[in-house]
């Protein structure tokens, strides 16, 4: 069983940068595909970004790209969220994702074994 427990979320004014952090149990953490998702009011919950076990491949919505930058130090067992140039429309509860045996193709269609609890990310205009 893992765990992932998000933490980094806030209040920020547009323009401005948010570090997401999602900590990870477990011993095969460097094993999981990880990702962010998140969820706005009154809407579904999105994928927005993923990255390999290796590190070697990441994928972002194109909503988020070139503003969002997902990595992860897997000595640690934690992947993170970078996020820059916020605008009020990034405003939602963002989750962390792990798939195991999975790819980011696989994630970005649904695949997910185990979610954090989410952090709420508030973005002022």
């Amino acid at each position: 069983h893992v765990q992932l427990v998000e933490s980094g979320g806030g209040l920020v004014q547009a323009g401005g940068s948010l570090r997401l952090s999602c900590a990870a149990s477990g011993r095969t953490f460097g094993s999981y595909t990880m990702g962010w998702f998140r969820q706005a009011p009154g809407k579904e919950r999105e994928f927005e970004a993923a990255i390999s076990w290796l590190a070697d491949s990441t994928y972002y919505v194109d909503s988020v790209k070139g503003r969002f930058t997902i990595f992860r130090d897997n000595a640690k067992k934690t992947v993170y969220l970078q996020m820059n140039s916020l605008k009020p429309e990034d405003t939602a509860v963002y989750y962390c994702a792990a798939a195991t045996r999975a790819t980011i193709a696989t994630m970005r269609a649904g695949r997910v074994d185990y979610w954090g609890q989410g952090t709420q990310v508030t973005v002022s205009s």
